[in-house]
């Protein structure tokens, strides 16, 4: 099906546009017809950031809130949660109490809610990456060393990261580190804060939610299909491994080496997931990061690709993956975005470089007709309807982005 717009303008009682008018907004669903029904609604600052402490707030919010598919991802993340309360040993049960006690203040109150129910995914991944070194090995599959070597061999003609390594350099050990090391690391501050200051209002919690259940499940599967890095081959061979070896920083130790420093030697050898090669979340990072900043600077593209062959050159040059990780990584981070582009991500305005030039906001959906047209009466938010009358008729697709705006937009 054909992709249109789901526009929100602003318009007088009598139904004409007015871009002078900042209490009344229309929303012009999918259909491509001009006579398509216009409702009015009140208008509230599609930039704004919630500023309460009031948690009763936050309850009225919740009693008022509508069940749908979409909250069966909080059921999802509870389950999560508790898999990790009960397996990790450390900290002690006092302190785990006091972490979920203050995870859950935190969504409580509306000006650390509206940041921390995006968080969730990401904070899920954090909790479960650092359980899995807790996981019990009667738990665990068994370790596949010679899949990844096999399959690059058999889809690229070798290994390419012994090929990289070969011939270790000072020079290439510096500039593998920096994107590898550092800038991996402080990326996902610098792209939230790039999207929030210039992308379409909303877009922000839309990056954070991918990020958060890209990388959750990329550990879900490092977990269920453990695999072997090229250091592993370098050290060991293709001898088979088990969950008590420790992991290796590669390359990052000739950094540590050059440097004087025992950071990554020692971080990476207590590894909790060691043999998580496959997918590369360095690769879908650095791929879901360009993306994001592709669609809010499209002309800068090319930037961020080149930031994309400088991380996949790296892990490869420091021997932390082969490139079947990278493109497993890399396909995994497009196809998190597509859902995202194609269900909720707000699209930029010609025209608008930060985000409080936004008067409206434009979602795509599928121009498909309406199954039942909406109430003149409904009010509703840049995002859907936040208030629908008892007896109203709704319109499910314009229904399912209500619940994209429930804790600002920001």
């Amino acid at each position: 099906m054909m992709l249109s717009r789901l526009k929100y303008k602003f318009v007088n009682q009598s139904g004409h546009f007015d871009p002078n008018l900042s209490d009344t907004a229309p929303v012009l669903p999918r259909s491509r017809q001009d006579n398509a029904s216009i409702i009015t609604i009140e208008r509230p600052p599609i930039h704004r950031i919630e500023t309460s402490f009031n948690i009763f707030k936050t309850i009225a919010k919740v009693r008022a809130h509508k069940l749908c598919a979409t909250d069966l991802q909080y059921v999802f993340l509870f389950f999560v949660g508790v898999f990790c309360f009960f397996v990790v040993e450390e900290p002690k049960l006092v302190f785990k109490i006091l972490i979920a006690v203050a995870l859950l203040v935190a969504i409580t109150i509306p000006i650390t809610s509206q940041f921390f129910f995006p968080f969730l995914p990401i904070a899920a991944y954090l909790f479960l990456f650092y359980s899995s070194r807790f996981i019990p090995t009667e738990w665990r599959p068994p370790i596949w060393v010679t899949v990844l070597p096999t399959l690059e061999t058999a889809l690229y003609g070798g290994n390419l990261s012994s090929m990289l390594a070969s011939s270790p350099r000072a020079l290439f050990d510096v500039l593998a580190w920096l994107p590898y090391g550092i800038m991996h690391y402080g990326a996902p501050f610098v792209v939230s804060l790039l999207i929030f200051v210039f992308a379409s209002p909303g877009s922000l919690p839309v990056f954070a939610r991918s990020f958060g259940y890209m990388s959750l499940f990329g550990v879900i599967i490092q977990n269920m299909f453990p695999t072997c890095a090229p250091w592993y081959e370098n050290r060991n061979g293709l001898t088979p491994a088990s969950y008590d070896m420790p992991g290796s920083p590669g390359g990052l130790e000739r950094v540590d080496q050059l440097f004087g420093t025992n950071l990554y030697t020692s971080a990476f050898t207590a590894s909790p997931l060691a043999f998580g090669a496959f997918p590369s979340l360095h690769s879908a990072d650095a791929v879901l990061e360009a993306l994001f900043l592709s669609h809010v600077f499209p002309k800068l593209t090319p930037l961020f690709l080149a930031y994309v062959l400088w991380i996949w050159w790296s892990t490869m040059y420091l021997t932390h993956h082969y490139f079947i990780d990278l493109m497993g990584g890399a396909m995994f981070a497009s196809t998190v975005f597509l859902i995202a582009r194609w269900n909720f991500l707000p699209s930029p305005q010609k025209g608008k470089r930060s985000r409080w030039q936004y008067e409206y906001i434009e979602l795509a959906d599928y121009d498909r007709p309406p199954t039942r047209r909406p109430a003149l009466s409904r009010r509703m938010t840049p995002l859907g309807a936040s208030e629908i009358e008892e007896n109203e008729m709704s319109d499910p697709l314009v229904d399912s982005k209500k619940h994209s705006g429930e804790n600002g937009y920001y």
